[in-house]
């Protein structure tokens, strides 16, 4: 499986972005969609992720400014960004779950720079 992500720049302090991530088979075949950062000195973490079921969980830092979707159609998974800040400077990453006989596995999209700056 291969996940390509996409969308990642420069952008000011209360700009927005969108990141995309398509995935190289049906999305529906995953338990879970995600995205994750990691900034600069820290470890990457979950900040948002989507179900099969599409309940949606985000991290209190974004909750209200990002918004993730996914396209099934398109097989594609969307990070919408808004009101961006500096400390959501980081790689982001796209990541999705399949249970394989109940062993998780999980894929990676390759890694989107994120800076915002003034």
């Amino acid at each position: 499986v291969q996940l390509q992500a996409s969308g990642g720049g420069l952008v000011q302090p209360g700009g927005s972005l969108t990141l995309s991530c398509v995935a190289s088979r049906s999305i529906r075949d995953f338990v879970t969609l995600a995205w994750y950062r990691r900034a600069s000195g820290s470890q990457r973490e979950m900040i948002a992720r989507i179900t099969h079921g599409g309940k949606a969980d985000y991290i209190d830092s974004v909750k209200g400014r990002f918004t993730i979707s996914r396209d099934h159609a398109k097989n594609t998974l969307y990070l919408q960004m808004n009101d961006l800040k500096p400390e959501d400077t980081a790689v982001y990453y796209c990541n999705a779950l399949r249970l394989d006989d109940l062993y998780p596995v999980n894929y990676w999209g390759q890694g989107t720079q994120v800076t915002v700056s003034s």
